[in-house]
């Protein structure tokens, strides 16, 4: 087989057989098929698509490229979230203890945050002493024990795909719907969970802007897991604003709290206790009011918050944050540098630039440029106002927090082309807008 004709026949708009995606992945990976060959193949699918079945073999060649997790211990209560990624998405800290303590079982592998979004695996090392790293049988031993546990993704999982991203990201082949589909689906396959809900997100603080584009992402996702076996659903979330109050890995995992407590943000409960609702449905077979309904009682009578504090003390993590939580940042620690970002003049919030807002929030060392950087876990934003509040001026927008002055007029930079203001209140934005199962 000439890798050269595998170029050629996608080129021309022809479906790849089973092995001749098969030969490119494994060959690709293994380093028998060099950059050059295989950043044609990437541009021959990111123009002419992908079928279903293609579609299905690719992620499962992908999959197959490294270790997979067993679950099958768990049966059917094997259940794992994902984000596409936005801007205060702190989700997984609040929809894993609530669906742990309905009876899941939540083997989660999470990854850490790259420009403008957040990554669950910073926000949790934000707790000094929890631990992101377990061996396999810790890992499985803690969600056997106590429903949930989470850790950072090890680079045995599914190693083709970061080979396969790290070219399209140089090639201008990122932004492919079979690519981007595969890519996610790889690695949440290898994870072995066996009812996975995904969170697509649409808007400016989403690498989907349009609600169109994320339906048929989320469409394309739910069709491979399913062709895996896999019990699917998706739902799909507005992240032209950011979710919540709090932008930042301390800032948000307070926030987290919150809302266990019953007492955080509604946009962030609203989509917290879809998502949750979602899982435990499709582990259980229980009707959606149902689902909901007892979500909102695992919350409400303290089982949600008790198992939080569990998995964070499983993990190795400082608890007592939890307990003296009062509703105000600082249970983590309190940035040196605290400056109010104040309106200019009066009038209504008409408009929000969520991955302005997550870059302010980077530069005030809450997030990283390059893999390599160095996070500040007290950093970030507290927004005061939102989208359609009214603001005098002089009023406080937001809280910024960060450890030197000398970050703040990169961040104010950055929020000032955030914010659109005007004289009338905008329409209010629908924050879920679907579920595709």
């Amino acid at each position: 087989m000439r890798f050269y004709d595998i170029i050629q026949k996608k080129r021309d708009g022809a479906a790849l057989s089973e092995e001749e995606i098969r030969y490119a992945v494994d060959g690709f990976t293994g380093g028998s098929v060099p950059d050059y060959q295989m950043s044609a193949l990437l541009m021959a699918i990111f123009l002419r698509g992908m079928d279903s079945r293609e579609l299905s073999v690719l992620t499962d060649a992908m999959m197959r490229s490294g270790e997979t997790v067993d679950l099958s211990m768990f049966g059917n209560l094997s259940v794992d979230k994902h984000s596409t990624g936005g801007v205060g998405d702190k989700t997984t800290l609040i929809v894993a203890p609530i669906v742990a303590a309905l009876g899941g079982k939540v083997a989660k592998m999470s990854g850490r945050g790259l420009g403008h979004t957040g990554g669950t695996v910073d926000k949790l090392e934000a707790i000094p002493g929890f631990k992101t790293a377990l061996s396999r049988e810790e890992f499985l031993r803690q969600v056997e024990e106590i429903g949930v546990a989470v850790i950072g993704a090890t680079g045995n999982l599914a190693p083709a795909d970061k080979k396969i991203y790290a070219l399209r990201d140089v090639t201008a082949t990122v932004d492919s719907i079979p690519l981007i589909a595969s890519s996610i689906m790889s690695k949440k396959l290898a994870s072995g969970s066996q009812n996975i809900v995904l969170d697509v997100k649409y808007g400016s603080g989403a690498f989907m802007k349009t609600v169109e584009a994320a339906r048929q992402l989320a469409g394309t996702m739910v069709e491979i897991g399913k062709a895996s076996g896999r019990n699917m659903a998706a739902v799909i979330t507005n992240m032209d604003i950011p979710l919540g109050y709090a932008v930042g890995n301390a800032l948000e995992v307070e926030e987290s709290v919150a809302v266990l407590s019953g007492q955080g943000p509604e946009d962030l409960w609203q989509v917290s206790r879809a998502l949750a609702a979602r899982m435990l449905s499709l582990f259980s077979g229980l009707p959606d009011d149902e689902s909901t309904a007892r979500v909102e009682e695992a919350v409400s009578g303290g089982a949600a918050l008790r198992k939080f504090e569990e998995w964070i003390v499983r993990q190795g993590g400082r608890a007592d944050f939890i307990a003296d939580f009062i509703g105000e940042p600082g249970g983590l620690g309190v940035s040196p540098v605290r400056y109010a970002y104040k309106a200019a003049a009066d009038g209504y919030i008409t408009g929000m630039d969520a991955e302005k807002i997550g870059k302010a929030a980077s530069a005030l060392g809450a997030g990283r440029a390059q893999a390599g950087d160095t996070i500040d876990p007290l950093a970030g934003i507290i927004l005061k106002r939102k989208t359609g509040d009214f603001c005098r001026a002089g009023e406080t927008i937001a809280e910024l927090h960060t450890s030197k002055d000398a970050l703040l007029e990169e961040a104010c930079a950055y929020l000032d082309g955030a914010l659109t203001f005007g004289p009338d209140k905008p329409a209010p934005q629908p924050l879920i807008s679907g579920v595709i199962q």
